[in-house]
């Protein structure tokens, strides 16, 4: 049996700087890391990909996590891979672009259906018919920017290795039950996420249990649990650098998104 490369490139934000009101950018979100994992064929493949996400987000930004093993690339892998890497993944926000041999799939919030619909159309030009494309963007909604601002990209702690809210977490929480109430129809998903140390499984069911603390402790804050719903996506999401103490400390994260 062949094994296919993969990619995933994921990020806060893949946007190069969201527009601020009065149209100066958001640094802060620049410099965001692009981080990229997965396994190539060769040293070749690997220099061409992170030069090709060099050239489109900036070298500063692009943190190297491929590996090269015993892969069978498809049938020019690597050029149908550099056009997906165009400038129109600068209009995805908290976005993750996974590849999987000729499986490709996308995630994250765009402003419109306007930019949903281009990007799928750019991917669909960009790829022959033996590729398969999963297309998981969603439109953003305003409220999604009232999280966003509470949250004030803070990272909710958690006592080590457990559940527990710590009481720097329990305070963060207290000003997220205020704008999860505003919200008041609208539902929320908690996404736990972890760092890359210790078992895939062990994380998967941390990050899960975390998740569902945070939505306890927002119910107990007046916040309708029916409204809330939890996901752990373990270290499958990183954000950061998992080489370094500051980079995992980034991606043992709570995560709040609106659901449309």
């Amino acid at each position: 049996m062949k094994l296919l490369p993969t990619l995933l490139i994921a990020a806060a934000s893949l946007a190069a700087a969201p527009v601020l009101a009065d149209g100066t950018a958001a640094s802060a979100a620049a410099a965001a890391p692009i981080v990229v994992s997965g396994m190539v064929a060769d040293d070749a493949s690997k220099a061409a990909l992170l030069a090709r996400l060099r050239a489109v987000y900036g070298a500063e930004r692009v943190v190297d996590q491929l590996a090269v093993g015993r892969v069978s690339a498809p049938s020019n892998w690597n050029e149908h891979v550099a056009r997906l890497i165009g400038p129109n993944l600068k209009l995805v926000t908290r976005g993750q672009l996974q590849i999987d041999g000729t499986s490709v799939s996308l995630r994250g919030d765009v402003a419109s259906e306007a930019q949903k619909q281009q990007i799928a159309s750019e991917l669909a030009l960009n790829l022959d018919p033996s590729y398969t494309v999963n297309n998981g963007l969603r439109v953003a909604v305003s409220e999604q920017g009232m999280l966003d601002a509470a949250l004030a990209d803070r990272i909710i702690e958690f006592e080590s290795g457990k559940a527990a809210l710590t009481d720097s977490g329990k305070n963060i929480l207290d000003q997220m039950s205020v704008a999860l109430l505003r919200l008041k129809d609208k539902k929320v998903e908690v996404i736990g996420h972890t760092d890359n140390a210790g078992s895939r499984a062990g994380n998967l069911s941390l990050s899960q249990a975390r998740a569902e603390a945070v939505k306890a402790y927002v119910a107990g804050r007046g916040v309708n649990p029916e409204m809330v719903s939890v996901s752990g996506e373990g270290p499958d999401r990183p954000v950061a650098d998992n080489r370094t103490p500051e980079g995992r400390a980034r991606n043992r994260r709570i995560e709040f998104k609106v659901v449309q």
